[in-house]
């Protein structure tokens, strides 16, 4: 697969003429979070209408090269999936982008099945991407030809789907709601995150809930002994040593480092070149009183952690399941919600303050969406965007969904508004077209 590797600033010339001329091209970002302590921005793919790059920001300060033209809003930059990589993209290289498609959002707003990237590149392109390299180490360096070949494959497409699904839009009458999210999606990644009470790292330490309070302590001691090591290592916590083995040398109370040795899933160059000192650690704590003794986080005034059936519901919904028709949370629960965006955002499902479902009351909401609460939005040219039923409903239920969601907006309708308040109405089913009903 023909692509330009750049890895050095003087390597970078003919990407700066060639990004200098254009209007659109693609861009993907990789970072190297699975493996290292850090996720920091590892490589840049571009694709312009001439060529495919592949940029290496650990090699050089890419942050001039792109600035321009990724904060320019009249050049528009195509990606699938972007939130994460906005963020590195601002953290890393302090860069806002603006003039963002999202393919991604695309595909939801078309109400496409597969909004994954290699579902859209198979079924329209007939192309098969490979898995081989979805968790890749992308700080290796020297990267291998596959990887680089699995990098390039991200961009290579992105503008011809871009092409295709803008048309699609453009004829189902959703190009302003895309363009809508697309621009949420920009204000999200330079938005300031709340600042909350640093979380205990024991409740992300699965089975610490079921211990006594001084094995408790323990393992946050453990914890944070994994954590100096894998910090100054710069590999994931989980590369460094599990969480079940942690657990089990607590539990085992060891006095040489020969018996970490023996625990299964403890590695081996780990407990002689590091064990002594988690011995050490482990020992004061055996010393300590009651009232120094911190317990495992409640739940009282803070998030805490939340219950193991919300944290079974949540895994699920990372994997990919949607079958529901609206997503209720409780404000303390966002922090459990919040990492789901990525797959309920683009499907407009992430609960909100200002749609009424991040609420204390969620008997009295989820009753009304049972009731047949929706919600609906005007766009610029003054269209209003409301789903008012399924295939499976009646005709009746149809047209009382339909007066209901007439009267409602002309009750709304300013003192200042005159003539003719609704000029025309469409039905429409998904991705079928419109049929014009009479006022």
């Amino acid at each position: 697969m023909a692509y330009i590797h750049i890895q050095s600033e003087s390597d970078s010339q003919r990407l700066a003429d060639d990004l200098s001329g254009v209007t659109q091209f693609a861009l993907d970002c990789e970072a190297a979070g699975f493996h290292r302590y850090s996720d920091r921005l590892c490589l840049l793919q571009v694709t312009t209408p001439t060529a495919t790059y592949i940029v290496d920001p650990l090699a050089f300060d890419a942050s001039d090269l792109f600035r321009t033209v990724l904060e320019d809003p009249e050049i528009e930059v195509v990606m699938h999936g972007a939130d994460y990589d906005l963020r590195l993209l601002l953290r890393d290289l302090d860069i806002t982008l603006r003039g963002l498609f999202d393919t991604q959002i695309a595909a939801s707003m078309l109400g496409l099945e597969g909004l994954g990237l290699a579902a859209q590149l198979a079924e329209r392109f007939g192309v098969k991407l490979t898995k081989k390299y979805q968790r890749a180490d992308w700080a290796e360096r020297p990267l291998t030809e596959g990887m680089l070949d699995y990098a390039a494959s991200d961009t290579r497409y992105l503008l011809e789907l871009r092409s295709q699904m803008a048309a699609e839009l453009e004829v189902a009458g959703r190009t302003a709601w895309a363009q809508e999210e697309c621009r949420a999606l920009e204000a999200a990644a330079v938005a300031p995150k709340e600042v909350s009470e640093p979380v205990d790292p024991v409740a992300r330490v699965k089975g610490a809930r079921d211990l006594d309070p001084r094995q408790v302590h323990a393992i946050r001691v453990a914890v944070e002994w994994r954590d100096e090591i894998a910090k100054r290592r710069d590999r994931a916590t989980f590369r460094v040593v599990g969480d079940g083995p942690l657990i089990d040398a607590v539990a085992l109370a060891p006095r040489r480092a020969e018996e970490l040795v023996d625990l299964k899933g403890f590695p081996g160059g780990l407990a002689r070149n590091e064990g002594k000192e988690l011995i050490r650690r482990l020992h004061a704590v055996t010393e300590l009183s009651d009232e120094e003794i911190v317990p495992y986080p409640k739940r009282r005034g803070g998030p805490g952690r939340a219950p193991p059936e919300i944290e079974e519901l949540a895994d699920k919904i990372k994997d990919g399941w949607i079958d529901f028709d609206v997503a209720i949370a409780t404000p303390d629960m966002m922090g459990v919600v919040g990492p789901l965006g990525r797959v309920l955002g683009p499907r407009g499902l992430m609960p909100s303050p200002r749609a009424g479902t991040v609420t204390q009351e969620v008997a009295k909401t989820v009753q009304e969406y049972r009731a047949g609460k929706v919600e609906f939005r005007c766009d610029d040219g003054g269209n209003v965007h409301c789903v008012v039923g399924k295939m499976s409903f009646e005709e009746s239920q149809l047209q009382e969904n339909i007066e209901a969601l007439l009267k409602l907006v002309d009750s709304l309708r300013p003192t200042s508004a005159k003539g003719v308040y609704v000029r025309n109405i469409a039905l429409s089913g998904t991705m079928t077209p419109g049929i014009s009903v009479a006022v």
